[in-house]
């Protein structure tokens, strides 16, 4: 008797865009995690079967799910940041991991930049000044400039050399914090986060998430940056010391920040928003139709190569 061929399954512990789902339903037997009111008894009841996890970046996949699972070959992950996924465990069971870089790095430097402007000129404020009327009886408080200052880049890949090379453009002086020099890039290294926040007028974080970045903007660092200094935070709400941040904001330590992301988002702490002197956006740095049409191909090719025996596409190393 021939046996019938069943599409490969896969869990996915949160939604994707319908034009990414649609053919994923085509293609596989999807198990929608997040419409489960057990998740326990749903993974225990189909881990035999799933070979693949899709998630995103937010989400990722823990060391407790990997263990449940235990077909598991995959996990593509929709996003290029990759801490929220157990990489030690998968590479102790030999469980290939993939994201989707590149194809966001124009949209997150294209918000840095905007953030920059908007929390210098104080855009939204500049907004609100005239949708209140409060026009009519004055001219609005006068602002910060961006062209001439310093800007410091802390985490030089491939985002943080395509934020410089927007800000190439804004007639500033550009430096960077990582590890080690770029050998091809012409802007001042600094070794040292403190050092450069003592150099720069505004500091724009694009590190990776994970341990060895958590809290790596600290109280020192704020302090460094000082009160016409100027935080963005385009990474991941870890790599601050939120407490340190509120405090160095409420005191005036810094002059302001411009904050895409944040510690128990989308839940953030309710002082934020009592500032003055912050601009919130709510992680959305890949967030262009373009860029999520871009990623969502990406991790159904990633998909697709895997199952057909094929070199991936974009493996996490």
């Amino acid at each position: 008797m021939t046996a019938i061929a069943t599409s490969p399954h896969v869990l996915m512990p949160g939604t994707y865009p319908e034009w990414d789902m649609a053919p994923m339903r085509a293609a596989y037997t999807l198990h929608r995690l997040w419409e489960a009111p057990d998740r326990q008894a749903f993974i225990a009841e189909h881990a035999p079967n799933i070979r693949a996890v899709a998630t995103r970046g937010e989400l990722g996949a823990n060391a407790e799910l990997i263990a449940a699972l235990p077909a598991l070959e995959l996990i593509a992950c929709y996003g290029v940041g990759t801490d929220g996924i157990d990489l030690a465990a998968c590479r102790a069971r030999g469980i290939r991991v993939t994201n989707t870089p590149d194809v966001l790095n124009g949209d997150v430097a294209d918000l840095a930049v905007g953030l920059t402007l908007a929390v210098q000129r104080r855009i939204p404020a500049g907004d609100a000044f005239v949708r209140s009327g409060a026009w009519a009886d004055g001219g609005m408080p006068l602002t910060t400039r961006v062209f001439g200052q310093r800007i410091g880049i802390a985490g030089f890949g491939r985002i943080g050399s395509t934020i410089a090379r927007r800000l190439s453009g804004f007639d500033v002086e550009l430096g960077y914090f990582s590890r080690t020099p770029k050998a091809d890039s012409p802007h001042r290294h600094f070794a040292s986060l403190s050092a450069m926040a003592d150099w720069c007028d505004v500091l724009i974080v694009i590190l990776p998430g994970g341990e060895a970045t958590r809290g790596i903007v600290n109280a020192e660092v704020l302090q460094a940056l000082g009160p016409r200094g100027w935080l963005v935070n385009v990474s991941r709400g870890t790599t601050v010391d939120e407490g340190a941040l509120l405090q160095a904001l409420e005191a005036r330590g810094i002059a302001g920040a411009a904050l895409d992301v944040f510690l128990n988002e989308p839940r953030i702490d309710p002082r934020f928003a009592a500032l003055d002197n912050v601009v919130l956006h709510p992680h959305h740095g890949s967030g262009t139709e373009q860029t999520r049409r871009a990623m969502g191909e990406l991790v159904r090719r990633n998909l697709e190569a895997h199952f057909a025996g094929q070199p991936l596409i974009t493996p996490v190393p």
